[in-house]
């Protein structure tokens, strides 16, 4: 198991790792994705491990179940305890996001996951992480 500075929440039963940063967003968007219905997995730090070529994320005891929220601080959100992760987002800024990007992989603890570029900031981000996540169940779910 390995400490990665990232934040995961889980969307449609999904772990999606957030990546960037400090002030990139990562908090912001997770916060988001959990208002339109995900849980938080954990905020700015999380623990992954690989089990069967299946990557899976889990929140250090500490900050089990907190979300710093800038201008409010530290609130309790909904969370898991441990969630099979699906994607990985690279925050950058709105013009590095490709307009039509070729599939995409990052590589942790071994385990490759589909990986994508996003503006964070964006209107449409929470969209567009739903969108990925279902794009890659369906080709999970083909696979199996």
């Amino acid at each position: 198991m390995s400490l990665v500075h990232a934040t995961v929440a889980e969307v449609d039963g999904y772990g999606v790792v957030i990546r960037g940063p400090s002030g990139s967003g990562k908090s912001d968007l997770a916060l988001r994705l959990i208002e339109a219905g995900g849980r938080l997995v954990s905020d700015d730090y999380v623990s992954l491990s690989a089990r069967d070529g299946t990557l899976f994320a889990t929140p250090p005891e500490t900050i089990a179940g907190l979300l710093e929220v800038r201008g409010l601080g530290l609130v309790q959100v909904p969370w898991l305890s441990v969630c099979e992760v699906a994607l990985v987002v690279d925050l950058v800024a709105s013009e590095d996001v490709p307009r039509l990007p070729a599939v995409s992989w990052a590589s942790l603890r071994g385990t490759r996951v589909r990986r994508m570029a996003l503006d964070p900031f964006e209107v449409s981000a929470v969209a567009k992480v739903r969108l990925a996540v279902q794009s890659v169940h369906s080709n999970i779910i083909q696979n199996k």
